[in-house]
This record gives C-alpha cells, structure tokens and sequence, in this order.
C-alpha cells in the first residue's frame, strides 16, 4: 500500500509538481492537510489537473497566503493538529514549504510526520545552496525519528551537490526531476517515468 508524505527544503521549490507526478505514476489518492491561500490555483487543483488521481478535501483551508500558523491567526482560525488525520488506504500527502514550517505555534510539520510514520520523500532543488538545505532538512526529521524514504531532486543536474546529500545523509536519491516546460499531464508523466524508477516507490 503505497503510502508517502513529500515534503521540501523550502518554498516554491517544485513540490506540487513532483507529487502530481508521483500520485499520477502511482495512481493514488492526494492530500494536502492545509492550504494557505487560495486566490490562485490551489495545489490539489493543480494535481487534479495534472495527475488526474482523487483528491481528498484538505484539512483546512486559509484565505491568507502565509505560514500555516499566520494565516490561520489572520484568518481567525483555530488549528488543531489532533484534527490532521491522513485518510486511510493508498495515499500521497504533502506538506507547506519546507520540513519546519509551524502548523500552530507550537507544532510543526516535523512534529505531524513523526506523529503519522508515514513514509516522507524530500524534494530539493539542485541549485547552489541545496547541500546545507537538504542535510538540516534530513537531520531535522531523523531526529524526530521520522522515517525518510529518499530525497528527490528538481532541476538541472548537479551531480557532485546530488551525490554528497544523500551519502551525507544517509538516504537513498530517488532520481531528479527536470524543469518541465511546457508544463502538461503529459509532459510531466514522461519526465517522471524517464528520471525515476517505480519500484523504488513500492
């Protein structure tokens, strides 16, 4: 029963477009627990669109783009990470921003990936910076003893930077995901199955 959490180094970074990938790859249910701002496509949108796999409801959804803990303060709403349960079955949830982003001001998304031992894939970008990025991500959620499944890389290939993560960290490298453009249910599955294995996923 595949079962994945995918999470980030930061922001912006691709995470959306990898887990539609991978939710499409695998043909599993998505989840997104909270959304933080929904004047643009959401993220459950966009993997509605290019991954066509069933969309659980998200947990929370905030009108202010911020921090899970900001908006929902702004938006006058209280968060209870005893509410954040992941459905059950095959499933792909993803996480905001990066692995210590709060939920609340006293939770983070660290803490709910060591509460549901799900299985977590971090996405880093290949860009300069990612080493430092990627290592306090890994040892972040290993010292929480959140089971980290691999890292997946987006972007241009930067073998040296993609090598010494995951030996430093001491987790397996699923496979980088390139920049797709244009950006299509098609064209995203073809990178996808070109770049990675299915069988590291199962």
């Amino acid at each position: 029963m595949p079962r994945f959490v995918v999470t980030g180094t930061d922001t912006g970074i691709g995470k959306t477009v990898f887990s539609a990938a991978l939710a499409g790859a695998l043909g599993i249910p998505y989840w997104k627990p909270i959304q933080s701002g929904l004047e643009d496509e959401t993220d459950s949108e966009a993997v509605a669109r290019l991954a066509g796999v069933p969309i659980h409801p998200e947990g929370y959804r905030l009108v202010t783009p911020a921090s899970p803990h900001r908006a929902a303060e702004i938006d006058g709403i209280i968060l209870d990470p005893d509410a954040l349960t992941p459905p059950a079955g095959d499933l792909l949830i993803e996480g905001a921003g990066g692995a210590l982003v709060p939920v609340t001001r006293t939770w983070l998304y660290a803490d709910l990936f060591a509460r549901w031992q799900i299985p977590v894939i971090v996405c880093a970008r290949t860009a300069l910076g990612t080493i430092n990025h990627s290592l306090l991500t890994i040892e972040a959620l290993k010292s929480r003893r959140v089971p980290v499944h691999g890292i997946a890389f987006i972007g241009d290939a930067v073998e040296d930077s993609e090598a010494i993560i995951a030996e430093i960290g001491g987790v397996r490298r699923l496979g980088r995901l390139p920049i797709v453009e244009p950006l299509t249910p098609e064209t995203l599955s073809a990178a996808f199955h070109t770049n990675f294995n299915l069988a590291d996923f199962r």
